[in-house]
This record gives structure tokens, C-alpha cells and sequence, in this order.
């Protein structure tokens, strides 16, 4: 009994995930492989590909220049999201208990892992997202499974 109930509190499983999907990957019988975002430091599950809210690429530096006044000389490099987005999920303890704008820890080791805003906050592309459930890159693993 003592190593289901270990078990159950290591290896908590996103809202969005159904019994159907989870026992289809552990038999092999996926036919896609599905992305799984993990905390860097316990290796729990905090948010898999189907959470993910999608933005369009903003224009880079020039979004956060002081009074939005670019310099036409700069490259046309597209710029790289240092964060996801995803949809508010179950293990968000401060979303449950109804914090306009908090910072998102893991449940298992308390690690940040991000942040949230209800009013939402500026993608490091430039991009506004409205609400906003921001999990930094650098703090979680992506994973195929």
C-alpha cells in the first residue's frame, strides 16, 4: 500500500489527460508520440502538448523598446519564445485559490516554474497573451513519450 500511495504522489497527471491516452501509452499502442513538459528538477509532469495555447511571433526587441521607436537598421531575425503558454491546469495551486497574478511553483519540490496573470502579460517574442499561464523553458524538460 505504502508504494501506490509513493507512486501516486510522484506522478501526478495533467487535467487534460484521460485514463484512454495514458494506457495507450504505456502499452505502445500510440501511433503519435506525445510531448509531456517535466520540472527540471523533480521530473513531475506539469503540462503535456494538448495544454499549450498557441500565439503568433511578435516582433522581437522592438515591442519592448522605450516608446515602441525601432531602428530600421536591426535584423529581421525572427525571435524565439523563452516561454510556453498553456492552459490553467488543475496542480496551479494559487489559480484554485483565486490569485489574479501569482508565480507557479511545482507541487512536488516547490520549484518556480513560471508565472500567471488573468490580464495577461508580454511573451519575450512580443506577442501579448490574454490570460497568460507562462512556464519558462529553462525550468522544464520537454519530452516525447
Amino acid at each position: 500500500m505504502y508504494g501506490i500511495f509513493f507512486f501516486q504522489q510522484t506522478e501526478r497527471i495533467p487535467t487534460s489527460f484521460n485514463l484512454m491516452e495514458v494506457n495507450d501509452i504505456d502499452a505502445g499502442t500510440a501511433t503519435k508520440p506525445q510531448i509531456v513538459y517535466r520540472c527540471k528538477r523533480c521530473r513531475r509532469i506539469v503540462a503535456a502538448q494538448e495544454n499549450m495555447v498557441p500565439h503568433k511571433q511578435g516582433e522581437g526587441e522592438r515591442c519592448f523598446k522605450w516608446k515602441k521607436r525601432g531602428n530600421s537598421l536591426e535584423t529581421d531575425r525572427k525571435p524565439e519564445c523563452s516561454s510556453i503558454f498553456v492552459e490553467p491546469l488543475k496542480w496551479m495551486e494559487a489559480v484554485q485559490e483565486g490569485s489574479v497574478e501569482e508565480k507557479l511553483q511545482c507541487l512536488g519540490c516547490k520549484a518556480r516554474l513560471g508565472s500567471f496573470n488573468w490580464a495577461g502579460m508580454q511573451c519575450s517574442c512580443g506577442t501579448w497573451v490574454n490570460p497568460a499561464f507562462q512556464l519558462h523553458k529553462s525550468r522544464i524538460d520537454e519530452c516525447c513519450t
